[in-house]
């Protein structure tokens, strides 16, 4: 290669490399702020709500004196409390540093709002756990049609076992020697519990069962949850 052309090759790869230094680099997306109107809460190591958002309150329809110092736990529904506290307990320890989940919260008036629990960890200096946010994104239909629930415990012990019993597909022989109970006694009990959850027959009784919360999420086989029974 002539002496020339050594120096246009050399200029043309100076040239673009110039080019390549000036040119701007793209820019990554920012964040998406956080800002009052996002439903988000700060909890402490302890699962304990430290700070929240005006949304916060107005979603959950609680006062910050109200909810200061206790446990984000209970203000979810029993259905799902274990399985986020769960999810938060690992972000405590550090072996995840996000999680995401659907929920269901209870509010002040007896309703419950489904959505997505989002949480992640904030670290201070020295990379010491500072905080953990989390951020709930209630469902738009949820918005205006909000689900009554009770909050009473509207079972008895042996109802909480029929109910189990039945949503476990068990027959009715099989609950019977299992309870020591009459086949009679059993479907006395069935019957009750129909009357009870206002529904005309067994799966429906089941569907009743879940939609209210009556069983945790993802347990098998299924279980009363102690808030429901007396």
């Amino acid at each position: 290669m002539s002496a020339d052309v050594a120096d246009a090759v050399t200029g043309v790869s100076l040239a673009s490399a110039l080019e390549r230094i000036s040119r701007p680099a793209p820019r990554k997306p920012a964040p998406r702020p956080v800002t009052p109107e996002m439903c988000m809460v700060n909890v402490d190591h302890r699962l304990r709500i430290v700070s929240a958002s005006m949304e916060f309150f107005r979603v959950f329809e609680r006062t910050s004196d109200g909810v200061t110092g206790t446990s984000l736990c209970d203000l979810l529904h029993p259905s799902v409390r274990d399985k986020v506290e769960q999810q938060l307990r690992l972000l405590v320890r550090g072996e995840r540093t996000r999680f995401a989940e659907r929920i269901l919260v209870m509010r002040e008036n007896g309703t419950t709002l489904s959505g997505d629990f989002l949480g992640s960890t904030v670290h201070s200096v020295g990379d010491r756990l500072d905080s953990l946010t989390v951020v709930f994104r209630p469902d738009k239909s949820d918005r205006d049609n909000q689900v009554a629930v009770t909050r009473k415990k509207i079972l008895t012990e042996m109802d909480a076992r029929i109910l189990e019993g039945v949503a476990s597909g068990v027959s009715t022989i099989q609950l019977a020697a299992n309870l020591y109970m009459s086949r009679g006694g059993v479907e006395y009990h069935v019957t009750t519990l129909l009357r009870k959850m206002k529904v005309k027959n067994r799966p429906a009784l089941i569907s009743k069962a879940y939609s209210m919360g009556i069983f945790g999420v993802g347990s098998w086989p299924p279980r009363a949850l102690p808030d429901f029974v007396r």
